[in-house]
């Protein structure tokens, strides 16, 4: 099968479910929570679904990232180590998903969010406020960069959230800021997959390319809308996304 044999409304569904995804992954990440189901739904296998899915949130992330930068709300300077302990995390993840089976974490996986988002909704760090750093710069950049990084290589889901609650909780960012600094993680360790994606031939580049460009476009409305109104949207989104998150996994593991 290839993406001629989608019908063409299947194919401006699957335009705007890139859309949707670019949109709300700009605002609170997980957006292949919304992709990867409606591919494998319209009939793309699954090696194909992962790598097309991938390439079009990775231009999605990227969008993202171009904006919050140009506005002055990500520090590339400050966020290179963790870069590349999040590149070295995901390679090892990758490499290590390979050898043993996620289930215990997919077991556990839907509880810890619904932690994670009780804490997104209680904790005073999560506003439009800076606050003081609990961790140092080098400490996070090791233990969560590549921890997360790792998570990201490993399985992924969410991994996006836990970037953004752990540089409020232990960096004292403000949520916009959080959220602008999440993305070049992301991106780092999605383009890792990617790159192994595109060697192996999976990804269906004529439905990537059309779902890419509806995703940068979600994408930079989501993202300006993440500079515009700050906690007041980003915390909403982000606990709604985290609990649609876990409960997927606990219905449909």
């Amino acid at each position: 099968m290839g993406v001629e044999q989608l019908s063409d409304l299947t194919l401006v569904a699957l335009v705007l479910v890139a859309f949707i995804a670019g949109f709300v992954s700009a605002i609170a990440g997980s957006g292949g929570l919304i992709v990867l189901p409606v591919l494998l739904t319209a009939g793309v296998p699954p090696l194909n679904a992962l790598a097309t899915n991938k390439f079009q949130s990775v231009c999605g992330t990227l969008t993202s990232t171009i904006n919050f930068l140009r506005k002055g709300h990500l520090d590339l300077a400050s966020v290179r180590g963790t870069v590349i302990y999040a590149l070295v995390g995901a390679a090892l993840g990758t490499l290590t998903v390979q050898q043993i089976s996620p289930e215990l974490l997919k077991q556990i996986l839907p509880f810890i969010l619904i932690l994670l988002a009780i804490y997104i909704a209680l904790s005073p760090r999560m506003s439009d406020s800076d606050h003081e750093p609990r961790w140092s710069r080098n400490r996070f950049d090791c233990l969560v960069g590549g921890g997360v990084g790792f998570y990201g290589g490993f399985l992924g889901p969410a991994m996006g959230s836990f970037y953004a609650v752990a540089y409020s909780a232990l960096r004292g960012y403000n949520l916009r800021r959080a959220t602008a600094h999440t993305k070049p993680l992301v991106l780092t360790v999605n383009f890792t997959s990617l790159t192994l994606f595109i060697l192996a031939g999976h990804v269906w580049w004529k439905l990537a390319l059309m779902m890419a460009a509806a995703q940068v476009v979600g994408a930079r409305l989501g993202s300006q809308l993440v500079i515009d109104r700050g906690a007041a949207l980003v915390q909403p989104v982000l606990i709604g996304v985290t609990l649609l998150l876990a409960l997927k996994l606990l219905v449909f593991p």
